[in-house]
């Protein structure tokens, strides 16, 4: 096996902000497995929060030399082992000639409706683009400041009819979300993603949660689990935190036993980032990957959205 690992960049459509930062394009890393005639490919988006560059997560790349047998006692769970992890199941379908749902042994994936992310910003900003976005069933809202009361009641003014689910990004104090956590529930609001920081997040156990509490940051792969338990009702599975496709699956199937509702969610990436991932959101709580929908341009083929949701994709494009 031949392993390459190149470096992509994607123009988004507008600034997305989260109570981090803001960016204006998604930095990806791109993995090529080749051998015996086919060619798998992966991608992943290193995150700074996790200790995650291009540049480390490249190095982790190139220097993996195993096989995918080896590959989760090779690398940690995160983008690095991601990339290999969706090539090496790209290559062995191609190599079957057969879909990477049957080689899973997984029933045939259907469309999945997704959130649509509106990024953060002022409260006339947001509305506006609630707004604009009002016809889609969906709509997950960053948030994560102390003055967050203002842009819910703005997103729910600009969209009436949607779900909403709300994304923290560890921003809030357990004061902060328990003022807010009424209103949450007032304004529909279906979910609440990572209001407090991760390795903070004990108190969530001694207060009310009124609406469903999904771990992000502080869930990545099924040792994760175990500090999870009487704080959170769901988890958010991404597969730039599980290490991969593999590990993701492994970890829906044992949450799922351990009663936790799922999320299955995505960094901004393209649609080879979220193929792989249409498989683990089947039959999810919440699906997340509007990836591409943030994107001023996509990969070719792309991932197909449209009013049922995101689609799982062509063969051409993975799997």
């Amino acid at each position: 096996m031949q392993i390459k690992v190149a470096p992509d960049t994607f123009r988004l459509a507008e600034v997305f902000t989260i109570s981090r930062g803001s960016r204006t394009a998604a930095e990806v890393l791109t993995v090529s497995v080749e051998g015996g005639g086919h060619i798998g490919r992966g991608e992943c988006v290193p995150y700074a929060r996790y200790g995650e560059t291009l540049e480390s997560v490249t190095a982790q790349i190139a220097g993996f030399g195993g096989t995918w047998q080896q590959l989760a006692d090779a690398l940690p769970a995160g983008a690095a082992r991601n990339a290999l992890d969706c090539a090496f199941w790209d290559h062995a379908a191609k190599t079957a000639g057969v879909r990477v749902w049957d080689l899973a042994g997984l029933a045939v994936p259907k469309p999945e409706i997704t959130a649509y992310t509106l990024s953060l910003d002022t409260p006339e900003v947001m509305e506006a683009k609630a707004r604009r976005h009002a016809h889609r069933p969906l709509l997950k809202i960053k948030l994560g400041t102390p003055d967050d009361m203002a842009r819910l009641e703005a997103v729910r003014r600009g969209a009436p009819k949607s779900t909403i689910i709300v994304d923290a990004n560890e921003g809030w104090t357990a004061e902060v979300y328990a003022d807010l956590a009424p209103h949450l529930v007032r304004l529909g609001v279906a979910l609440v993603e990572q209001p407090l920081p991760a390795g903070a997040d004990d108190l969530l156990a001694e207060i009310e949660r009124p609406l469903p509490v999904c771990a992000d940051e502080s869930c990545h792969d099924r040792q994760s689990l175990p500090a999870l338990k009487g704080k959170y009702d769901a988890v958010n599975i991404k597969l730039d935190k599980t290490g991969g496709l593999t590990e993701a699956l492994a970890l829906k199937k044992e949450a799922e036993v351990a009663g936790y509702r799922i999320m299955v969610g995505c960094m901004v990436g393209s649609s080879l980032a979220m193929a792989p991932a249409t498989l683990v959101a089947q039959g999810a709580m919440i699906t997340d990957l509007d990836g591409p929908l943030l994107l001023a341009d996509d990969r070719e083929p792309a991932l197909l959205f449209d009013e049922s949701g995101v689609h799982p994709p062509v063969a051409a494009l993975w799997g």
